[in-house]
């Protein structure tokens, strides 16, 4: 899934720099928007989150967890602070939803399996975008920075655990990102396709009453990682 995703944004950003670059139009769209010191905006876009598994020790593959994620949507508000004509600070918070299945091998029960966990994070990222010189209407970018996320669909505080068939996730994750887009400038508004990686610095497991539970005792640390395909309007 993530691949598909990669290709299609890719593809829609190739697509797009290609017509800038080789067609006969020059006009120059928004001449002074890269000058202004605050601009806003919007995002939509897609998501497909995972997770990575550190174990405590290893065990064979066949108590590995698998998981099966699904792709999600995004949406949210921009707020971009103008540091130099290269540098922009950006605040991008928003609304991301998405649903993992984690798969436990060695239960042979439907029930026991799979625990599907549907999440609804409000996340917000506080980025630095790095941006090459304008040329015609569009400028390329790079973006790093550090983010937070409040999973609204924790259940962190919920007495039972999977021994009751609950398993359960923190409220609170601290993530690093990094990713690229182009800066398109259309006659009326900025248009910027962006794929961005997301990873989890924080475990996100709550584990269960039973040290020797077979669904969290091995597990050392439980981390999202996502890639999140954005469409942004300014």
């Amino acid at each position: 899934m993530k691949r598909y995703l990669f290709i299609f944004a890719f593809a829609i950003l190739a697509q797009s720099a290609n017509a800038q670059l080789f067609s006969k139009e020059r006009v120059t769209n928004l001449e002074t928007f890269d000058k202004k010191l605050l601009t806003w905006g919007y995002f939509l876009g897609f998501n497909t989150y995972d997770f990575n598994f550190d174990y405590e020790q290893d065990l064979g593959p066949e108590t590995d967890v698998v998981v099966n994620s699904t792709g999600g949507f995004n949406v949210g508000l921009i707020g971009d602070l103008r540091i130099n004509k290269y540098v922009n600070l950006r605040l991008e918070p928003g609304l991301y939803f998405t649903q993992r299945d984690l798969l436990y091998r060695q239960f042979e029960e439907e029930n026991d399996r799979l625990r599907s966990l549907q999440s609804t994070y409000i996340h917000v990222p506080l980025l630095v975008k790095f941006s090459t010189k304008r040329i015609n209407n569009f400028k390329p970018f790079i973006v790093g920075g550090v983010s937070t996320s409040l999973n609204l669909s924790s259940n962190q505080d919920n007495p039972e655990d999977n021994g009751e068939g609950q398993f359960r996730m923190k409220k609170n994750t601290s993530y690093f990102e990094l990713g690229f887009g182009i800066d398109f400038y259309l006659f009326y508004f900025k248009f910027t396709p962006s794929i961005r990686g997301v990873f989890a610095t924080s475990d996100e497991l709550v584990r269960d009453e039973n040290p020797n539970s077979a669904y969290t005792s091995n597990i050392a640390k439980m981390g999202s990682r996502g890639l999140f395909v954005n469409f942004t309007f300014q």
